[in-house]
């Protein structure tokens, strides 16, 4: 027994030591992916979707911290049988910081600090829809190589302002904070996107990683 805890003690140094050195050779790389994110919700014929694509580019300006921006789109959609009752299309812009922790071998916590940054327009209303806010998210990223991961990510914590313009009529704006994505919904944002989603990002969210 003692003979394989000490195998199994030495077998799990060994992976660390070998994670820290891989770690190490992560300064000065560019790596790039790109996120993707699918939330949706029913209710009788009602259904709502958020479809969120969002490539990113970094650089590690440390073996365990790097900076990176992203720039993407988010579809939300809300539809009764055959009728759309709200389609809005955005564009996003998102820098980013991330710090890294290694839990075992290949095996990595991160912790993410954006600033995104939204805007469009909801077509069917043509209602115009702007939003910046600063988003606090942890993940896990496991490297398959020294040049491929895959991670997943979840929104901890997050501030934004959310301006609405309709074509005819005052503009309104929404302050929200929120904590592991509950948060309160305001009638006119819920209205504003076809009542599809309380947030325009979605809570989790998944990507491949490439280090180069």
């Amino acid at each position: 027994m003692k003979k394989l805890l000490l195998a199994a003690g030495l077998a799990f140094f060994g992976l660390t030591a070998q994670a820290q050195e891989q770690n190490k050779g992560l300064e000065g790389a560019w790596w790039a992916t790109s996120q993707f994110g699918y939330q949706q919700t029913k209710e009788g014929d009602t259904k709502g979707t958020n479809l969120t694509v969002l490539p990113l580019v970094g650089y590690f300006v440390s073996p365990s911290v790097t900076v990176g921006a992203g720039v993407g789109m988010i579809n939300i959609k809300s539809e009764t049988g055959s009728v759309t009752n709200a389609n809005t299309s955005l564009v996003v812009v998102e820098p980013l910081v991330r710090k890294y922790w290694n839990v075992a071998g290949n095996f990595y916590f991160f912790g993410q600090l954006a600033t995104p940054i939204i805007s469009g327009k909801e077509k069917e209303s043509d209602t115009k829809i702007s939003q910046y806010g600063v988003a606090m998210s942890g993940g896990f990223d496991f490297f398959v190589t020294k040049n491929f991961s895959v991670e997943f990510s979840y929104n901890l914590a997050s501030f934004t302002s959310t301006t609405i313009k309709p074509d005819s009529g005052d503009k309104t704006t929404i302050n929200n904070f929120s904590v592991a994505h509950v948060a309160s919904v305001d009638p006119v944002y819920v209205n504003a996107l076809g009542g599809s989603m309380p947030s325009l990002t979605t809570p989790l969210s998944f990507g491949f990683k490439f280090v180069f």
